[in-house]
């Protein structure tokens, strides 16, 4: 029996002129300009993008964020068209198709990963018994962890009182229901004058218009900065549009970004407009520029255009051009696809502390394959190409330069030329730049401190690990595993050496003075190295790898003080000067609450509360979270949360839905408030919803998230099955009906458990799977597969299309076919296995969607309806 390939040209029937505006996936504030915490690592192509069409669209509280920022009617787009062209030619025409698509295009994240909070570090079964064991936790956590699951499992309403309650009419509601949508408080949060004041964006509730305000929380004054209504672009008569903003350092200008163009995650182009705060002014600097950030002493910016540097002084209003080699697949400031989305880069230079140099990096992508992918929508195709690194390619060669502002005058820095340069930072003395070297394999770091009048490096300090080394966490919002404090003595780094993720001081010549943290737990996130005070503030799993907590420790070590206390999942948003904090947090029984606070003197006022989200809860069908933990067979505990019926009886049988992501570092399940419309929607319905932090997620330290390292799957789905089957022994769970459903990685895992494990599900809804991962991206893949010809076994025994023969059941896959992350191509070589396996499967293709696979909020409600009646038809 073949395959059955329902492709579905319905969503090509998309309005025209959407009125949802082009996502700014640049995100660029003055706080994350250049790295977004913004990985899924395979599934977030989409997660932004839905919380500007839907904001707070089935997202929990803890994944709305002060850095996503609103479009503030940012300007339709017209989609060029394009011809096919040679190699060389095709990088212009590659790069407006991508901009044209991204403009109309919306990619929506699984409903699953919208639980992933932004400052919070994401996450196979022992082979025998007798295999060692991952470390206990403490008796606190081990208490902590029983009183949640006490708590949240005595909150579950009863069939009688559920009934008297209002009911979601359809999924289209749910989906989109306001009600279960918490407030996140200020929106787009920047702390100026060093910390002593925040700005913040508000809706003006009179006009509508969308305000820059600023707070000061001393004097408790808050103040108007900027208002588009009362500006027009200069020269024109229109009212003023921008969709993102960054502050000087000096707090006297602000820089707009508008008519922003995506080009991939986290980078665009756009045009720039300067605001100066005293004279209410407001000006043009420069069109079609990648990346743009003001020098820190206000003086000057800096931007990327067509793959050089240039410099524009206030002043004098002169651009100066720093570099001139730019070219097809050769960038001086830019990165490719790869460097982009694997390493979290959204910026490749960066300003010297004293305004001087620019360092930045030279991209030469020339050699890397070229990946094309077909745009269906004229009367002839057209073609996207990208140069696209797979396992074992060969990828982008860089460099890293330093270009003194004035001159223009350029020094190359010493370092090794294999491998990849993930990050630079300038270091607390004039003049020196520190530059992170890795080797392929990601196993091997060199940290170098370099001369940028001499070019000279010197090797300070170097760590090599038996599994990988990450210097960019997508989950926890990591972009650096440096810091480096005023005092010009010492630095900073987090390492898992001792199997836990903690903080440890260095001097300059690469010396280790102490480990500043320590302890069965994870520092996930540094927010500030307080070099004045020598303190430290960061946030930890010690409580419980469900929940994050903000903690502030001596550099020695010693004086650790815990800020936060309210049980749950808290996201930090520190101000430079380490006075103030936002604290953003909720848990299973509390919405998000947004309070602001004074480091040493307590809380100081509350800014939001979502009483309005309880008000609906109490009168609306709600399911909230249940914390569970068990036992495997092979003795590893492990943490999970499950969603009953709003009309639960315990004496009824229910179908099942374990909805999964389970990529390495990643972490779907926190003690943190449940607020996706999917999910409610499907509790109403009558189903049991589960996810578990299986191995090789993050949060449990070393030994647990790099248990899957060169075997991608296999513990994994070993987790899986091992919950459906603790869950399936509960007198109110089906066992037959039972499904598992994931996006992405998600995906990927969908397919394997259910070829690998056949029997045990008897439905998988696999959205954008990778299926084989020799065709992924190098970078990804071999950080955590190793090197195809060092470990071909393993990529072949991780590969679903290997086991596709084994499916049990019904399969459903998703995918798009401009999906510039996983190829439609993983996609195609398993249907193509399937059939010559004699398995029957169902197929939905989204010809625009990328790898969200839905691309408006058309296609993306027939997703999730389709996702839905799929599980009604053969579960119920």
């Amino acid at each position: 029996m073949g395959s059955r390939y329902l492709i579905t040209f319905r969503s090509l029937n998309i309005i025209p002129n959407s009125p949802y505006p082009a996502m700014n996936c640049l995100l660029q504030n003055s706080s994350h300009s250049k790295l977004l915490s913004s990985h899924s690592k395979l599934i977030v192509p989409f997660v932004l993008l839905t919380l500007l069409l839907f904001p707070g669209l089935g997202q929990s509280e803890a994944q709305q964020q002060e850095h996503n920022q609103p479009q503030i009617r940012v300007r339709s787009q017209t989609h060029e068209q394009a011809t096919t062209q040679p190699r060389a030619q095709s990088q212009a025409q590659s790069q407006t198709q991508r901009q044209s698509r991204n403009q109309t295009q919306i990619q929506v994240q699984s409903q699953d990963q919208a639980q992933i909070p932004d400052q919070t570090r994401s996450q196979g079964e022992a082979q025998t018994r007798a295999q060692p064991q991952v470390k206990p936790q403490t008796q606190a956590q081990h208490q902590a962890r029983t009183q949640l699951q006490a708590r949240t499992q005595s909150q579950v309403r009863t069939k009688s009182q559920s009934l008297k309650k209002e009911r979601y009419s359809s999924l289209k509601e749910a989906l989109y229901s306001s009600g279960l949508r918490s407030s996140n408080g200020p929106r787009n949060v920047n702390w100026i004058d060093g910390g002593d004041r925040y700005s913040y964006m508000q809706r003006n509730e009179e006009t509508s218009s969308m305000e820059i305000r600023a707070y000061d929380p001393a004097t408790k004054e808050d103040m108007l900065i900027f208002n588009a209504e009362n500006h027009t672009f200069p020269g024109a008569d229109s009212t003023f549009e921008y969709s993102s903003f960054q502050w000087s350092g000096d707090s006297k200008y602000l820089v707009f970004q508008s008519n922003f163009r995506p080009v991939y995650r986290r980078s665009g182009i756009s045009d720039y407009y300067l605001y100066s705060v005293e004279e209410e002014s407001l000006q043009l600097l420069v069109e079609d520029a990648r990346t743009a950030e003001l020098s820190p002493d206000g003086q000057k910016i800096g931007y990327e255009r067509d793959g050089d540097l240039f410099v524009y002084t206030l002043e004098t209003e002169e651009e100066r051009r720093l570099t001139d080699s730019g070219g097809d697949y050769f960038y001086n400031g830019r990165f490719g696809w790869v460097y982009e989305e694997e390493f979290g880069l959204a910026q490749a230079w960066e300003w010297s502390p004293d305004s001087r140099y620019i360092a930045y990096w030279q991209v030469d992508e020339r050699e890397v394959p070229i990946f094309q992918m077909t745009d269906y929508e004229g009367q002839h195709p057209d073609y996207e190409t990208i140069p696209y690194p797979k396992v074992g390619d060969q990828n982008p060669s860089v460099r890293i330069g330093v270009v003194e502002v004035s001159s223009a005058d350029k020094q190359w820095i010493d370092h090794p030329e294999d491998g990849y340069i993930p990050r630079l930072y300038w270091t607390s003395r004039e003049g020196q730049l520190a530059v992170v070297h890795l080797n392929r394999l990601q196993n091997h770091l060199k940290l170098f401190f370099s001369d940028v009048r001499s070019g000279s490096s010197e090797l300070i300090m170097e760590e090599q690990s038996d599994a990988w080394i990450d210097v960019f966490d997508f989950f926890a919002g990591i972009n650096h595993l440096f810091f480096f404090p005023d005092d010009r003595e010492e630095f900073f780094w987090i390492s898992d050496r001792d199997g836990w993720s903690h903080i440890y001081r260095y001097d300059y010549d690469g010396h280790l003075k102490n480990q500043v943290t320590t302890g069965d737990w994870e520092v996930t996130y540094v927010h500030a190295v307080d070099g004045e005070d020598r303190r430290i503030y960061y946030t930890s799993t010690e409580v419980s790898p469900l929940e994050r907590h903000l903690y502030a420790v001596d550099f020695d070590g010693s004086g650790k003080q815990q800020l936060t206390r309210v049980e749950g999942t808290h996201n930090i948003h520190m101000s430079p000067n380490t006075r103030y904090f936002l604290d953003r947090y909720s848990n299973t029984t509390t919405p998000t609450q947004v309070e602001l606070w004074e480091t040493d003197e307590g809380k100081l006022r509350t800014l939001e509360d979502n009483e309005a989200v309880r008000e609906f809860t109490e009168n609306h069908v709600y399911a909230p979270r249940e914390l569970f933990a068990f036992t495997t067979s092979g003795g590893q505990q492990l943490d999970g949360y499950v969603i009953k019926p709003v009309d639960f009886d315990s004496t009824r049988s229910y179908p099942l839905l374990l909805n999964i992501y389970g990529g390495p570092g990643a972490q779907g399940v926190y003690n943190a408030w449940e607020s996706t419309g999917w999910l409610q929607y499907l509790a109403q319905e009558g189903y049991v919803i589960v996810n578990v932090n299986n191995r090789g997620n993050g949060g449990y330290g070393k030994d647990f998230e790099k248990k899957v390292y060169k075997q991608l799957g296999k513990w994994e789905a070993n987790d899986f099955v091992e919950t459906a089957r603790h869950m399936g022994a509960k007198s109110w769970v089906d066992s037959s009906r039972m499904a598992i459903r994931g996006h992405s990685y998600g995906g990927y895992m969908t397919t394997y458990t259910m070829f690998t494990h056949p029997g045990v599900f008897r439905v998988g809804i696999a959205g954008a799977p990778v299926t084989d991962w020799r065709l992924y991206d190098s970078i990804y893949t071999e950080r955590y597969m190793g090197l195809l010809d060092e470990n071909g076994e393993g990529y072949e025994q991780s590969s679903s299309v290997t086991h596709a023969g084994n499916l049990e059941g019904d399969l459903f896959v998703a995918h798009a076919a401009m999906d510039e992350n996983v190829h439609l191509q993983n996609t195609m070589q398993l249907m193509t296995q399937l059939t010559s396996s004699g398995k029957d499967a169902d197929l939905r293709i989204y010809p625009p969607g990328a790898h969200g696979v839905a691309y408006n909020s058309t296609s993306y409600l027939l997703l999730y309806e389709t996702y839905t009646e799929y599980l009604n038809t053969h579960l119920k």
